[in-house]
């Protein structure tokens, strides 16, 4: 059967680095194509380029044997792709109605669409997603379930007959996916095409007719997605990777954090968690494990029930207040909405929890001010060295320095790093590393929240697996391999539930050790 969509030999570069080398990717009519691949492997790009975000290096793309070229967004919409991205806050407009979200892209292709006609459109297209709410209500009071269910119904809304779904589930209840699956079920026999990204690999198995694994930057398989789930790994893992013995550090026993029955809000599940004094411990998990609301729980961002202990002393942390007093450090993911001041100084935002240090009654004394953040900025390698320059004109590596400077002059002994390398270079990644590793020499106790699978095998003293809400799984350093964690994290367990039988044993489930 030939091929409704065919993109071959797409090769793309950012000046000297080549991210896709080659890449031939097709999709049927009415197939569900999952594409998969490690964190860098090529897959948003080569959906950019799909989807007339960003143009090939080269390369050739067909649609029902038609050659297309996209110059923009609108250019593939024009030619029936469609995107549901991971972030639905960015396709969507808060302050507007659902009608007029679902139809601002059939306006781009008419002058005028009579408002009676744009809210009969947006109740068919929801009818379509089994959604049923206002169309007059705004996008702002609806839930992301309800935001990720309108994105659909916008996309379908548009006439598109090739449709990308990006981490579709990640937000969703087991009770919700189990509605998108009827819908994607519904959609195909529509003679819809899904091509479905997720590291979830037991949902694959479940809505998947074919698999495309990408690594490095290439096709490493396409064909069915009856490949066993350990297969899939083995693909996307690769030989790559380091697999030496890893030496224990000498670790503490002192307690620092000790969390009994920590509810994680939304995800209706608790968790039970220890950090010693100088230890690193990662928290391993996919987009929607719940790494973030954890971090959130514990710095008092979110009410959540439980026991927490400080020091071996009960802490009651309901608010950030309480967790800055009980020593608790955030650095939070979205960097520049949670953890800067983006059009203030280096100089403001490196010395926010330091003001003390530096008032004398309510006045700042501003040459003590920039004498500390000099201090801090040039202990971090902050560039460009000023205490003036705004922080939005910084890199990313060096906005994530500021961040984690604020604190390092505080009592902080507890310090929650939420995918601290999100968006940064690699020498800034090694620097971040040696601020982790100075801490811990200090005593200090550090969480490591991150989907890097690399990053918590080098830096990790031991490493918990969160999947939905729960810790599924805890490996000690010398347990831990790249396998295991993508086995456990994409939905394995000790019973191997998804995808074996309960009384084989737990070793032989596991991904075959790689050996050179």
């Amino acid at each position: 059967m030939m091929s409704s969509l065919s993109m071959k030999d797409i090769h793309k570069s950012f000046d000297s680095n080549e991210v896709l080398k080659g890449v031939n990717f097709s999709v049927k009519k009415g197939e569900v194509h999952a594409l998969l691949g490690m964190n860098g492997a090529g897959k948003s790009t080569l959906m950019k380029i799909l989807s007339g975000d960003e143009q090939p290096t080269s390369g050739s793309m067909t649609i029902d044997s038609k050659s297309v070229q996209f110059q923009s967004p609108l250019d593939a919409i024009h030619s029936g792709i469609g995107m549901v991205v991971q972030e639905v806050d960015t396709s969507l407009f808060p302050t507007l109605p659902i009608y007029e979200n679902i139809t601002n892209l059939n306006e781009q292709k008419k002058l005028f669409i009579s408002k009676k006609e744009q809210k009969t459109i947006a109740n068919k297209a929801l009818k379509r997603v089994q959604l049923s709410l206002d169309v007059n209500e705004l996008i702002q009071n609806c839930s992301l379930q309800e935001k990720q269910l309108i994105l659909l119904a916008k996309v379908l809304s548009s006439s598109a007959t090739y449709i990308i779904l990006d981490e579709p589930t990640a937000p969703l209840s087991e009770t919700e996916t189990a509605i998108l699956f009827q819908i994607i079920r519904q959609l195909k026999n529509e003679g819809v095409s899904i091509i479905y990204i997720s590291h979830r690999l037991s949902e694959i198995k479940e809505i998947c007719d074919s698999v495309t694994i990408l690594r490095d930057g290439a096709v490493e398989y396409t064909g069915s997605s009856s490949l066993s789930i350990d297969e899939m790994i083995q693909h996307m893992v690769g030989k790559s990777f380091d697999t030496s013995k890893k030496q224990t550090r000498s670790i503490s026993e002192k307690k620092l954090l000790q969390l009994t029955d920590l509810e994680i809000p939304h995800k209706k599940s608790s968790v039970n968690l220890t950090l010693h004094e100088g230890e690193i411990v990662g928290v391993a998990g996919l987009v929607g494990a719940g790494k973030t609301e954890l971090a959130e729980a514990i710095f008092g961002l979110s009410k959540a029930k439980g026991k927490m202990e400080i020091n071996g002393n009960k802490a009651q942390v309901s608010s950030p207040a309480d967790a800055i007093k009980a020593g608790i450090a955030l650095i939070p993911e979205e960097r520049r909405r949670q953890g800067l001041f983006v059009d203030e100084s280096v100089s403001v935002n490196v010395t926010l929890q330091l003001l003390k240090q530096f008032t004398s009654f309510q006045w700042i004394q501003k040459n003590k001010e920039k004498g500390l953040a000099a201090d801090l900025i040039n202990r971090l390698n902050i560039k460009p060295n000023s205490t003036t320059i705004p922080a939005r004109l910084l890199s990313g590596g060096n906005q994530q320095k500021v961040v984690i400077g604020k604190w390092l002059q505080t009592d902080s002994s507890i310090f929650l790093f939420d995918e601290p390398t999100k968006g940064i270079d690699v020498h800034a990644k090694k620097e971040v590393f040696e601020i982790i590793h100075d801490l811990t020499e200090q005593g200090k106790g550090v969480l490591y929240f991150s989907s890097e699978w690399q990053e918590l095998l080098d830096l990790s003293d031991k490493i918990v697996i969160l999947y939905d809400g729960k810790i599924v799984k805890t490996l000690s350093r010398e347990e831990a391999t790249f396998e295991k964690l993508v086995y456990y994290a994409t939905g394995g367990d000790e019973n191997g539930a998804n995808h074996h039988s309960r009384n084989e044993d737990l070793e032989e489930r596991l991904p075959t050790p790689l050996s050179f």
